[in-house]
This record gives C-alpha cells, sequence and structure tokens, in this order.
C-alpha cells in the first residue's frame, strides 16, 4: 500500500499524519503555525523524512491550504471529502461531525447524502472566541475550562461575535459574578451558536462525532455538547485522534493522488 502523508492547515494550526504501509499511524502532530504557514509546512515536511518511506502518496486539507497548494502545485482535498473519507473508514456509524477549530466551526451531516455547514467570516462560537474570553477573564483556556467544572449558573451569552459577548460578560464581572459561572456559560454560549447557528433548525441526532482542539481538550465544552444534545456516551464520540482527524482523512485520501517523492515537494 506505501506510504501515506495527510496535512490540514487551518487558520490556526498545523497537523500531519503519516500512515505506514500497514495503514497505521507512525507520526502525528499538533503544532500552532503563528501565521507562518508556508514555512511551517516546508519545516514539516523536512522532519517527516525520519519516519516515513519513499515514494508516498500524500494530499493537504484546510482553510489555510489552498494558496499554498496552488503556488507549489500540491494536492489539495476539500475538508468535507477528508472527512467523510476518515468517517467512513473509522467511524462508519456517525451520523453528524462538529467540527471546531481555531476560526472555523462546521457540521457534517452523513445521512443519505453528505451535507456540510460552516461558519461565515466571524469567527464566533471557534477557538479564536474561546481564546478571547478567557483573555477577558484574565485566565488561560485550561483554567477557564477548570472554573467551568465548578460552575452552579449558566448565564446568557451571545457567542455569534466576540463584541457582543463582551457586552453581555463585562456587566457579570462588574456586578460580582462567580468567574466558574461566566466560564461555563461561555462554553454553552458556544454550544447554543453551534445548534441555533450552524444547524439552522435541523436536528442533531444519533451518532456525533466531535472533532477539532476544542472539542478534544476541552471537557467542559464537551459536557455542554452532550447536555444540551442529551447524548450518551454510546452516541456522544471523543475520538483520540480528534484534534488531528482531518489531516489523518487527508492522509487516507491521498490513496487517489499520484506517487511522489519529499525531493519533489520540497
Amino acid at each position: 500500500m506505501g506510504y501515506r502523508i495527510g496535512f490540514d492547515i487551518g487558520s490556526t494550526t498545523i497537523k500531519a499524519v503519516v500512515l505506514d504501509e500497514n495503514n497505521q499511524i507512525c507520526y502525528k502532530s499538533y503544532e500552532r503555525h503563528k501565521a507562518q504557514v508556508r514555512q511551517k509546512a516546508l519545516d514539516k515536511l523536512v522532519e517527516l523524512k525520519k519516519y516515513t518511506k519513499e515514494p508516498f502518496k500524500f494530499a493537504i486539507s484546510g482553510s489555510g491550504a489552498l494558496g499554498l497548494c496552488e503556488q507549489g502545485e500540491l494536492p489539495f482535498v476539500q475538508e468535507v471529502f477528508a472527512s467523510a473519507t476518515g468517517v467512513s473508514k473509522l467511524y462508519p456509524e456517525t451520523d453528524c461531525a462538529i467540527e471546531l477549530g481555531g476560526e472555523d466551526a462546521k457540521i457534517i451531516y452523513f445521512d443519505k447524502s453528505i451535507e456540510q455547514r460552516m461558519n461565515g467570516t466571524c469567527a464566533g462560537g471557534t477557538g479564536a472566541f474561546i481564546d478571547q474570553m478567557g483573555t477577558l477573564l484574565g485566565v488561560s483556556v485550561n483554567e477557564l475550562d477548570i472554573l467551568a467544572s465548578k460552575a452552579q449558573k449558566i448565564y446568557p451569552i451571545a457567542s455569534r461575535c466576540g463584541v457582543f459577548a463582551k457586552s453581555d460578560i463585562q456587566p457579570l464581572i462588574n456586578q460580582g459574578a462567580n468567574k466558574e459561572d461566566i466560564a461555563a456559560s461561555i462554553f454553552q454560549a458556544v454550544v447554543d451558536q453551534t445548534v441555533a447557528g450552524l444547524a439552522q433548525g435541523r436536528k442533531i441526532k444519533g451518532t456525533v462525532l466531535f472533532l477539532g482542539g476544542p472539542l478534544s481538550f476541552i471537557k467542559s465544552l464537551q459536557n455542554a455538547f452532550i447536555r444540551t444534545l442529551k447524548l450518551d456516551n454510546e452516541h456522544a464520540i471523543f475520538p483520540a485522534n480528534g484534534p488531528i482527524f482531518i489531516a489523518l482523512g487527508a492522509a487516507l485520501y491521498s490513496k487517489n493522488e499520484k506517487i511522489t517523492s519529499l525531493n519533489e515537494i520540497i
């Protein structure tokens, strides 16, 4: 079968996966690219020389990848196809996938035909939004997660826009509301934005796969989704490879691409 490499270059991070000849992951990474997309991708390819054998197959996905692929004539795969490839191979029972990234939020339905719904230009309800709200409270995202786990009350907060959210949160801070309750309210706002803003009335039901960094690393956000969607452990799947799932899907999808070598790419 040969080795296969998949990249997922998002608005804030670059994810990479290498599959060996037995279709097993022999390398994976999840790193912030700090807007240095081209250089970070090249550095990653050089690093991968230690983990792969040539010739191999290669594909790149992600919102930050299209320009790079056009410039370097590299194989590009749309995220919905990378997701669908990974889902059909690893989680075929999935009815719906929710992915939250740095500035992107997506819902993909797998009922009969594949349908993707994605946020617009605003980063409300995404990782960037959570970062902003943590800064507003003077805590890290990890600290925000810990605070939320101790909450007793949920306040209504708008997550469709960071400006609107701040206008909801600042009065709560001024009135002396517990940080724990504000933190939990922020995560609930992300859930509400996803369910109302992206689903737009279409039900999220059945087996739901949760993907992306925020949904992999923030336990309180996971719990807010489970609670709101009324999911049990059987129907809420948080895969271990959730942060790099699109890169994994790109690697699986690359079987459709031509055989290449690192020297050709670099």
